[in-house]
């Protein structure tokens, strides 16, 4: 059984989702949909009271809701509650919200997209596209994330061939890369930038992203030449890769005469709704 893991966007806030080859469904995360039909700062509390308050719907939620391995906003991938369809239909007849309606056919649509997607990979792209551009960023920067998705994931390929467990493994050599070139483990960037569940990457500048895509590239050319075997051989060349854009990164800065590390995040630059760049 195949599960791919990928964010989708119903008006403006994310929602975590697996793909099931086998079953060829989409699992949404129950307490993103709960977060985003409720508004609630705290979900996971907001869904505990609900089951708390219908029996009924604990009971089903018990049986069909399983646990599925997702990334948080982090990158580590933890187990998260999760329902198909049909499911998550049965769990918003429990939310009074004026966006239940909404959402419904917005899972419908995202469960046709898929099926094109299967025909054509290039429509994952041109939706990944379409979403960024829907949350407000500009051409330039949406051109730059989906080049580092392509490295990410050619990166994550090339752990694996060499025997690097996902989870930890990942997360450890991920933060080796980031503090070698920018001074920073991914938690002290994050908390540099003050996100707090949002993706790091996608509150990164220009720059920003253009020297993490470096740095992940470089380890992963480094890898394949030098072949290490196994997450402590790894460290490594994550450490090698990241130093290759540290010396990039000293050289702009020492141009620039400022650090170009940001504390800037999505929310500083991107264009308001509706205006053009």
């Amino acid at each position: 059984m195949t599960k791919q893991s990928s964010l989708q966007i119903f008006e403006e806030k994310k929602v975590r989702t697996v793909w099931d080859d086998k079953e060829e469904k989409w699992y949404f995360s129950v307490l993103d949909v709960v977060e985003v039909l409720t508004d609630s700062a705290n979900p996971t509390d907001y869904f505990k009271k609900m089951r708390k308050r219908e029996p009924e719907l604990a009971a089903f939620v018990g049986t069909n809701c399983p646990h599925v391995e997702m990334p948080t906003a982090s990158g580590k991938k933890r187990k998260t509650l999760v329902g198909d369809t049909k499911t998550i239909f049965r769990i918003i007849q429990s939310i009074p919200s004026p966006k239940a309606e909404p959402f419904k056919q917005w899972m419908a649509q995202v469960a046709s997209l898929r099926i094109d997607q299967m025909q054509d990979p290039e429509l994952d792209i041109q939706q990944a596209v379409a979403d960024y551009k829907r949350l407000g960023y500009s051409d330039a920067w949406i051109n730059q994330r989906i080049k580092s998705i392509e490295v990410r994931k050619e990166l994550t390929d090339e752990w694996k061939r060499t025997g690097v467990h996902e989870g930890l493994e990942y997360a450890s050599l991920t933060d080796i890369i980031t503090k070698e070139w920018s001074g920073f483990t991914t938690k002290q960037y994050k908390n540099f930038k003050g996100l707090k569940k949002e993706n790091l990457r996608d509150n990164m500048t220009n720059v920003e992203i253009a020297l993490n895509i470096l740095a992940e590239a470089s380890a992963t050319e480094l890898s394949k030449e030098k072949n290490p075997q196994g997450f402590d051989q790894q460290k490594h060349i994550a450490k090698a890769g990241g130093s290759v854009a540290k010396a990039a990164k000293n050289q702009l800065e020492s141009q620039l005469g400022h650090s170009v590390i940001s504390p800037a995040k999505a929310t500083d630059y991107i264009l308001p709704q509706g205006e053009e760049e």
